[in-house]
């Protein structure tokens, strides 16, 4: 019996640890897209302000006031979502899709694993003072088209595809995706349930059209040999400017990452995660 008990108290702990990294995560997340989100938004209101990405985000957290210990918390959060991930896309704890669609889920969990460690790591060097504004995605391109040009070229279209892809899926599941059952509202009237939900579904849609930008251009890229032609989220978010409604277009794109980061806040506390 007190084998069997300290088993069992083996694995509350280890379903609690991973639970804590998922839920430190998704704070995470949520802190630096309230960051792009308004600075995105006070580029559109001519007030300053800049679009930046995920690694901009950092740099200005860094800039805060204790920003020091601002970024060690950041880089936290961001490992241990890498490791939430990771452990799925190992395990597959939510027992989802079998077949192709399993692998392609598993797959995805993987590179997110390895994009947050990249983040993470970028964190840490700018704490270090060593990050010398990272490798942005004109550069990376730039490798691949040099690295072995038709292959390169083949390299660059087949990431813009997928990002394309994973920009349409997301889309879908901004409107198709079960998010009351995926989230546990139910300490939250009903009022309050139907806005979280909405608020998600509009943040999603939002960073989606940003990534379907950004896919699009770097297919742009690998037709053209040109790296220049690659953007990132921060360039793909100025393209929304430069357009002809550009600061009514990307001040609404602005509110829907904010709602984005909303989502990823809900996600830190009322996510169901599966161990």
């Amino acid at each position: 019996m007190q084998n069997l008990s300290g088993v069992e108290g083996s694995i509350r702990a280890h379903s609690g640890g991973i639970e804590w990294l998922a839920r430190a995560g998704y704070a995470t997340r949520g802190f630096l897209y309230v960051i792009i989100g308004l600075l995105a938004g006070l580029t559109a209101l001519g007030r300053g302000g800049q679009t930046t990405d995920s690694k901009g985000a950092l740099i200005k957290l860094y800039q805060q006031p204790f920003g020091q210990a601002l970024l060690v918390l950041a880089a936290l959060g961001l490992f241990g979502f890498a490791a939430f991930r990771a452990y799925h896309a190992v395990l597959d704890p939510e027992h989802g899709e079998r077949g192709g669609a399993g692998v392609a889920k598993r797959i995805g969990w993987a590179l997110a694993a390895l994009l947050h460690v990249s983040l993470g790591i970028f964190a840490v060097s700018v704490l270090q003072g060593t990050s010398g504004g990272g490798t942005d995605v004109r550069s990376g391109t730039a490798e691949l088209l040099a690295w072995a040009p038709p292959l390169g070229r083949c390299l660059v279209a087949a990431a813009g595809l997928g990002v394309v892809a994973f920009a349409f899926q997301q889309l879908a599941c901004s409107w198709r995706a079960k998010l009351d059952d995926q989230l546990d509202l139910s300490a939250l009237s009903q009022r309050a349930r139907t806005l979280a939900i909405r608020t998600s579904r509009v943040g999603i849609a939002a960073r989606a059209l940003v990534f379907l930008i950004a896919g699009g251009f770097l297919v742009v890229a690998a037709v053209t040999a040109n790296p220049n032609d690659a953007k990132g989220f921060g360039d793909s978010l100025a393209t929304l400017r430069d357009t002809p409604v550009g600061a009514p277009l990307l001040g609404a794109v602005a509110v829907g990452l904010l709602a984005f980061a909303v989502y990823q806040l809900i996600e830190a506390r009322y996510r169901r995660i599966a161990h």
